[in-house]
């Protein structure tokens, strides 16, 4: 049986099964991204809520496994060499994902680094613009008379679903005919700012039908509906 006991966040979440991968998260866009790959995978794990309310992010026991307070972050018991590997930053725990599974990425060398380049993309551009957007439209940016900054992401919001449009116009999905983690990291968020943030409208979204068409794809899957409910 393995040990886990000497990663504290265990002391705060106890694993049910130390066999398992343990995941560490809250149904937020970057959140589901591990849970929708998880089903996705059929890998074994079990998920753990981290409550913002409470503010288990930033309880010692979670920064011990991600120091910079966000989830996701995953412990997986049998990593590399079979020894257990804690991980955070949901692009990183994709790839890893799909490294140890052999799911969702290609084995060819060029078609990895141009799926890997999607998940960068969206990780340095779709998610933090996006998730300004929802700031400055749907929490507290609501308040502000100077409508300059929100205005700012919805153009930038609109430019990078200009570029996924663009993308997806003579292809399924991100690489094609072929689903990946770069439509696992970019879908979430998409959702998010349609049914979270409701900002379809503001950023014009009828004129990305593309993107619209995959969205509804990506919904359709089972695992997806599943990833989105995890944790409960």
């Amino acid at each position: 049986m393995t040990d886990l006991s000497a990663f504290p966040v265990t002391h705060k979440w106890p694993a049910r099964n130390p066999e398992v991968l343990q995941l560490y998260a809250k149904t937020t866009p970057n959140g589901v991204k591990a849970s929708i790959m998880l089903e996705e995978t059929g890998l074994p794990y079990e998920a753990h809520l981290v409550n913002f309310e409470t503010q288990d992010q930033l309880s010692p026991e979670f920064l011990s496994l991600n120091p910079n307070n966000k989830i996701p972050a995953i412990l997986d018991p049998h990593g590399p060499g079979n020894k257990p590997l804690a991980l955070f930053e949901s692009g990183a725990i994709l790839l890893y994902l799909a490294d140890k599974t052999g799911q969702f990425i290609a084995p060819d060398a060029a078609q990895r680094y141009e799926t890997i380049q999607w998940l960068m993309w969206q990780v340095g551009g779709m998610g933090p613009m996006f998730g300004q957007l929802g700031f400055f439209y749907k929490f507290a940016g609501k308040d502000y008379e100077d409508k300059r900054p929100r205005d700012r992401y919805v153009a930038e919001a609109r430019r990078l679903l200009g570029v996924l449009n663009q993308r997806l116009a003579s292809r399924d999905w991100i690489m094609g005919e072929a689903y990946s983690i770069a439509d696992i990291a970019t879908f979430p968020w998409v959702r998010g700012l349609l049914d979270f943030y409701k900002a379809g409208e503001l950023v014009g979204m009828q004129d990305f039908p593309h993107v619209t068409r995959a969205l509804a794809a990506f919904m359709a899957r089972p695992a997806v509906v599943r990833g989105l409910g995890i944790p409960a």
